[in-house]
């Protein structure tokens, strides 16, 4: 019988944590200030130009950056915002478009494709990326793009994915300036830290004791549909890859109108399920309500509901607040499931299985 490692057992952790993901997730707080000054410097080439609407295309830890753009500046940016993660583009896309190609590796099949097709509909390119084909491609075509750093598994590089487009879009002119609000969620950042870190113990950190109360379920992570959807679907997102479990999320006031009933036949299942609300203090007050009512609901059959605030004061500060949770909790739950949080082997397999059937 497999004996469960002690959270408060350094050794321990770092036994599972062979190729070092806790440290990336632990010197996050500087990728929002270093991606700032890539965004700054990069040539962009498309200065006095208001697109009619905005796409970022990618998949996986290189769309996350948008998602979130695209939450945190719903109520600010008034040019339509969306995140395309498909071999194909929207049929409004066209030379009136601006479009960022995010893909970390720069060889993201699904991306190169969508490239392709901006490149046909003469939109606006801006390309996000480490290298590989999709920086090839655009030093030889003259498109913009915004290198950022090599050797992150691309949901360890947030911040690059996710800064640039916020200083993309100011250095058009789009939005107010972000590099006040970056620098300061950066630090806020920093001084949080230190409440996951390994050497605190597990009586004493947030992300160990929500990672315990996480083990062995199938957590379901419910948000509002304001700022901090994208966080939800960002928790799921590291659960999975980093933890290597199944979680589910979604979005208040929508599943009040359908997924709800569902928490009815529950038997077979009740025991594996956990509940996250994830809140915010902006939250529309009518959904704050549907929180406290549903959570009421939930507990009424006998299950266990955790809700989490999201800490700091600007919206920003909010957000990445409840994503640095997120990510060392997924990282203890893994260290508790006894699996090296940086491998995606079953990824890397189907890449390989694709590649095979070109």
């Amino acid at each position: 019988m497999n004996i469960k490692p002690d959270l408060d057992n350094i050794k321990d952790i770092k036994k599972v944590d062979a190729k070092g993901m806790y440290d990336l997730i632990y010197n996050f707080p500087q990728q929002l200030t270093e991606g700032a000054h890539l965004g700054f410097i990069a040539d962009l080439k498309v200065s006095n130009f208001t697109p009619q609407n905005i796409i970022l295309t990618g998949m996986g830890g290189s769309a996350i950056g948008g998602d979130l753009a695209r939450s945190y500046l719903a109520y600010e940016l008034k040019v339509p915002f969306s995140v395309c993660r498909n071999y194909l583009l929207p049929e409004y896309v066209n030379e009136k478009s601006l479009v960022f190609v995010s893909s970390y590796s720069g060889e993201t099949e699904e991306t190169l494709s969508a490239f392709q097709e901006a490149k046909r509909r003469k939109a606006k390119i801006i390309a996000i990326t480490s290298g590989g084909t999709l920086f090839q491609e655009c030093e030889k075509d003259g498109f913009p793009f915004i290198l950022i750093p090599k050797g992150f598994p691309p949901r360890a590089a947030l911040g690059y994915s996710f800064t640039p487009v916020l200083i993309t879009l100011s250095r058009l002119g789009l939005i107010q300036d972000k590099i006040e609000e970056l620098e300061k969620t950066s630090k806020f950042l920093e001084e949080k830290r230190t409440e996951y870190a390994l050497e605190k113990k597990k009586s004493q950190n947030p992300a160990k004791s929500l990672a315990v109360n996480l083990y062995g379920k199938f957590p379901i992570i419910y948000t509002s549909v304001d700022y901090v959807d994208a966080v939800g679907y960002r928790w799921k997102g590291q659960f999975s890859e980093n933890s290597k479990i199944l979680a589910y999320n979604n979005y208040f006031p929508e599943f009040n109108h359908n997924e709800l009933v569902g928490w009815k036949v529950l038997d077979q299942i009740r025991d594996k399920l956990i509940v996250v609300i994830l809140k915010d203090k902006e939250d529309h007050p009518r959904i704050k309500v549907r929180m406290q009512i549903v959570k009421n609901i939930i507990q009424k059959e006998k299950m266990m509901v955790i809700e989490i605030k999201s800490q700091g004061e600007s919206l920003l500060c909010r957000i990445f607040s409840l994503i640095q949770l997120g990510d060392f909790t997924s990282f203890y739950l893994a260290i508790l499931n006894q699996v090296d949080p940086t491998p995606v082997e079953v990824i890397d397999y189907l890449k390989k299985e694709l590649a095979s059937k070109k």
